[in-house]
C-alpha cells in the first residue's frame, strides 16, 4: 500500500487539545471504523464491509487522511479522500444524477471527500470544519466534491457555512436507506 501523503503542518489543538494533523489510517482503520461507527450508527458487518473499503480507497493515487487526536492519543475524527476517479463505484452512481442536473463535468478536476467523521462527544466543537478545511487545503484540484443524507443536518450546514452547495438530489445509493444530496465547493473552500 502507497504511503499517505502528508497535510502541511498540523493545525492548532482547539480547547479540549485535540490536534488535526496527518493519519496513518491503514494502520489505525479500525479506530477511524470505530468513531464512524458511533457517529454513524453502524453495526459489525457494516464495519466490516467498511473496512475493505477504505483499504481499498488508500491504495488510490492522492488518497490522504487527516485525523483528528486528544493529547493520550485517542482518534476523535477523521477524513479522507481523494482525486475523483469516474472509473470509481461512487462516481458511477452519482454520475447520471450529475448529468440529468447539468452538473456532470464537477466529476473532473475534483478531490473526493471520501468519508468525515467526528465522535458525537466532540462534535460542535469545530473539529470537522478543521479536518475538512485542511485536507482540502492540500488539494491540487479546483473544486471539491462530497455526498452526504439529504437531511437538514449539521453537517451539511457545516458543508454549505463551506460554500457546498447542492449539485444533484435526491441520489439513491444501492441499499441506502436514505437518499442523499451530491454537494459541491470551489477549492480553497471558504472561511468565517
Amino acid at each position: 500500500m502507497p504511503p499517505m501523503l502528508e497535510m502541511p503542518g498540523e493545525h492548532p489543538p482547539d480547547p479540549r487539545g485535540v490536534v488535526v494533523g496527518p493519519l496513518d489510517l491503514a494502520a489505525r482503520v479500525d479506530d477511524a471504523l470505530a468513531v464512524q461507527a458511533v457517529a454513524f450508527g453502524l453495526t459489525d458487518e457494516e464495519i466490516g464491509v467498511r473496512r475493505h473499503i477504505v483499504l481499498r480507497h488508500l491504495t488510490s493515487p492522492g488518497a490522504r487522511a487527516l485525523g483528528a487526536t486528544t493529547p493520550e492519543g485517542r482518534l476523535v475524527g477523521f477524513v479522507y479522500g481523494m482525486p475523483n476517479d469516474r472509473t470509481h463505484w461512487w462516481s458511477t452512481i452519482v454520475q447520471p444524477y450529475l448529468r440529468a442536473a447539468g452538473h456532470e463535468d464537477w466529476l473532473d478536476d475534483a478531490f473526493v471527500i471520501t468519508e468525515l467523521h467526528v465522535h458525537p462527544g466532540y462534535q460542535n466543537r469545530g473539529i470537522g470544519r478543521r479536518l475538512i478545511t485542511a485536507i482540502t487545503d492540500g488539494a491540487v484540484q479546483p473544486r471539491s466534491i462530497l455526498s452526504a443524507i439529504d437531511t437538514d443536518s449539521p453537517a451539511r450546514c457545516l458543508y454549505r457555512s463551506l460554500g457546498y452547495h447542492d449539485l444533484a438530489r435526491p441520489v439513491l445509493f444501492p441499499s441506502a436507506p436514505s437518499p442523499y444530496a451530491v454537494m459541491g465547493a470551489p477549492l480553497p473552500l471558504r472561511r468565517r
